[in-house]
């Protein structure tokens, strides 16, 4: 616990770090066996990048620092709760432990709302804002059938 409470530390410090920077007030640390293996701030604005979420960085970082997409073991400490875009990239890379400071409440309250893409998760692709369009008999499905039948895939 001692170490949790440095970890998820240096994770605000980045974020308070960040915001004189012109970063969003968001900050992660991504460790493995009590040792940092990467850190980012949020750099949406400075980079002109929608993704450039904290989490989503040291995962990049992470994974880049191992040389794997796999993060089985590794612990995330982040300034606030995951957004549903870095939920997924936890998800995807295998993290196994997410500790956080503030939650999406507090984001809220700051401007940070969450709220529509929560609630556009759960619905059905045509009923979403956006306009989600299949179209069938694209060949989309040989995709797959080529994928299933790769005999060097590297499974995710």
């Amino acid at each position: 616990m001692k170490n949790d409470r440095s970890f998820l530390q240096r994770a605000l410090e980045i974020a308070e770090k960040g915001i004189v920077k012109g970063h969003g007030p968001f900050g992660a640390v991504i460790t493995r066996a009590d040792r940092i293996l990467a850190e980012a701030a949020n750099e949406v604005v400075i980079s002109n990048d929608p993704t450039a979420h904290a989490e989503v960085l040291a995962i990049r970082r992470a994974s880049s620092s191992l040389g794997t997409h796999d993060l089985s073991g590794c612990v995330l400490y982040t300034s606030c709760e995951p957004c549903p875009m870095c939920l997924g990239a936890i998800y995807w890379s295998g993290i196994s432990k997410v500790i956080y400071a503030s939650d999406r409440n507090d984001a809220e309250k700051s401007g940070f709302s969450d709220k529509l893409i929560y609630d556009e998760i759960s619905l059905d692709p045509a009923e979403r804002k956006i306009s989600f369009i299949k179209l069938n008999d694209a060949g989309g499905e040989k995709i797959f059938r080529k994928w299933d039948d790769f005999d060097k895939k590297v499974p995710y």
